[in-house]
């Protein structure tokens, strides 16, 4: 299966000011509280380097220890409030827009899909991602 002529758009709205956003999402003692996608995975730890050459890690486990990895990479362009772009270690790219709509903010994000799981997969998993970020963010 080959995924590379495409890519992939998970999205929400999350209802609070653009400032808390961008925290909840940049932050590392934020990001351990949303990044995995099922209630069984937690993030344990959590580096951020939010800049142009910066690089991030986020390692993901189970929650019964069986398994885990790190997911990272390096930041290609951060626009303050605005975007956040990075290549993963296997050379995917993604791209984050957060876009102020006044009493909520709407992040889209843009990413090139492995070759591994099916598309729909890797939709549906990024989008639980971004499920937990927007139901943690709201109540930060």
């Amino acid at each position: 299966m080959n995924n590379s002529n495409q890519t992939i758009t998970v999205e929400t709205t999350v209802k609070a000011p653009l400032s808390k956003v961008w925290q909840g999402f940049t932050e590392p003692q934020h990001i351990m509280n949303w990044s995995f996608a099922s209630d069984e995975w937690h993030a344990p730890e959590a580096e951020n380097d939010l800049r142009v050459g910066g690089k991030f890690r986020t390692k993901m486990a189970a929650k019964d220890g069986s398994m885990g990895f790190d997911f990272g990479g390096e930041y290609t362009d951060v626009v303050n409030h605005k975007k956040i772009e990075y290549v993963m270690g296997d050379g995917r790219r993604v791209s984050i827009a957060f876009e102020d709509l006044g009493d909520s903010v709407k992040v889209s994000e843009t990413f090139d899909p492995e070759n591994t799981h099916p598309v729909e997969f890797q939709k549906a998993g990024w989008q639980v991602i971004m499920d937990n970020f927007k139901k943690y963010t709201e109540t930060l």
